[in-house]
């Protein structure tokens, strides 16, 4: 979760362009962020995989008024609402782009080429139906901010007691180094969104370098298999959580869509 997924990218850029707030050029670089290209295959009328801006323009035209993100993980289909065949692909990928005005999604497939430092990356976008129903698992705004608070609160004390990495000054630097990145101009959620949800954003990615920086450590003073599966279990719930409210701050433009606050 340290990196910003790129169905997130895709779902906030594209529903800035899809309420006139950047052009389309704009949003595709954004959306395509560090990646050499993206295509889109499977579109409706079209034969063969196509450029972002085309794909983006297509999905308006069938009648695409908003994107929301899924980020499924084993044992948790959060976002999805199928069919079966849909939902397999998104947990493959472990991410996932739902259409909201049209039965469609997107499901990223990436390629990589080169050595390290010098990758080169390419993103196919897969367009398959999907079942038009509610989104599984997504709290509000609200709910996320509130689970948040409370799951990290718990995470540290568990993590502290233990005296895991992840807990003190390794992440604090980690936490320092992303302050940083942020301060020189990285956009946490395309325009348009409410600014709560940038809040529960901005939490969500500090709760995921967390745990990626306890991951990373290995199991700090965590020496005995009791404690390590403590450490695991207190970090599991805290992950899934930092999930949900990733999701629900992607997706709040198109919960403002279904309130008729747009």
């Amino acid at each position: 979760m340290l990196s910003e997924p790129r169905s997130g990218r895709l779902a906030a850029w594209g529903n800035a362009l899809l309420a006139g707030l950047v052009s389309p050029d704009d949003a595709v670089l954004a959306a395509v962020g560090d990646d050499a290209v993206h295509r889109v295959e499977g579109l409706p009328g079209e034969s063969g995989p196509v450029g972002l801006t085309l794909a983006l323009g297509r999905l308006r035209a069938l009648g695409v008024t908003g994107l929301r993100v899924a980020l499924p993980a084993s044992g948790h289909p959060l976002g999805l609402s199928g069919p079966p065949e849909f939902n397999a692909r998104a947990l493959e990928a472990e991410e996932a782009v739902i259409c909201h005005g049209a039965a469609l999604g997107l499901v990223p497939e990436v390629y990589e080429a080169g050595p390290d430092g010098d990758v080169h990356v390419e993103v196919v976008w897969h367009v398959l139906p999907v079942r038009e129903a509610s989104p599984a698992d997504v709290p509000s705004l609200g709910e996320a901010e509130r689970e948040l608070a409370e799951a990290l609160r718990e995470a540290t004390e568990v993590l502290t007691r233990l005296d895991v990495a992840g807990s003190g000054p390794v992440a604090e630097a980690a936490i320092d180094a992303y302050r940083a990145r942020a301060e020189r101009g990285r956009e946490v959620l395309a325009p348009g969104y409410p600014p709560r949800a940038v809040r529960v954003l901005e939490l969500a990615q500090r709760v995921g370098l967390l745990i990626s920086v306890a991951y990373e450590n290995g199991h700090g003073g965590a020496v005995t298999a009791g404690e390590m599966a403590a450490r695991s279990a207190a970090l599991r719930p805290v992950e899934r959580v930092a999930r949900r409210a990733q999701v629900a701050a992607y997706n709040a433009y198109v919960e403002e869509l279904e309130r008729g606050v747009r």
